[in-house]
């Protein structure tokens, strides 16, 4: 399985240099028009910023839409060195701004690129990281004496119990990556004796699951 990682939700944090706030904004987006939506919600938030530099990967691998702006900044000392930071990370659908406060000292081109850098990196570190795959929802149902060991093979495989419901029966809403159906369902019906009943209720290419 290719768990293509991408961020779980929004995060910010800040590095001071000499005196210059930068302030990175990491967030997950999927689309030009989300990472446009993005960018203005940033600078609404710090309008009276110097500069806010975006840079985003839409997409995973080799199949990716990617944008960068220096927004003033000198050229190539901002917007690059964010995109060059975000690709080396292995994210997809990933957007950081980077928000400037100038504190009142020239940087140069090399410490300006030193600063957007280190802003992103540090933005990474706490970045919490999901993974986009396609996944399905599953009913199960069963005899209860089955009940924990239907639990445990659910999570062997990777799967994500989202409710239980008890009658006669014991039914187990799950979503599972599409990956490891086929064996989940041969453990079902092994554990079971082939009395389980397995229904696909839902199918989702783009599945967004904890890492």
């Amino acid at each position: 399985m290719d768990p293509h990682r991408i961020p779980a939700r929004m995060v910010e944090t800040e590095i001071l240099v000499i005196n210059s706030r930068f302030i990175a904004t990491l967030g997950p987006v999927f689309s030009p028009e989300e990472a446009k939506a993005f960018i203005s919600q940033v600078r609404s938030r710090y309008p009276d910023a110097s500069h806010h530099v975006p840079a985003y990967i839409i997409g995973h691998g080799v199949s990716t839409t990617t944008h960068c702006s220096d927004d003033g900044e000198p050229s190539g000392t901002a917007g690059r060195p964010a995109l060059a930071v975000l690709s080396g990370s292995g994210i997809g659908d990933i957007i950081v701004v980077v928000t400037r406060y100038f504190g009142g000292t020239k940087l140069g081109t090399g410490g300006l690129v030193r600063a957007y850098t280190d802003a992103v990196k540090a933005g990474l570190l706490i970045l919490p990281l999901a993974r986009k795959i396609a996944a399905s929802t599953l009913l199960v149902a069963f005899k209860n004496t089955y009940l924990e060991r239907a639990r445990q093979a659910a999570l062997h495989h990777h799967g994500i119990i989202l409710d239980e419901t008890f009658t006669t029966d014991v039914t187990l809403t799950i979503q599972l990556p599409d990956d490891d159906l086929q064996e989940f369902h041969r453990a079902v019906s092994n554990l079971t004796s082939g009395t389980a009943v397995v229904e696909i209720i839902e199918s989702n290419p783009k599945t967004i699951l904890p890492l």
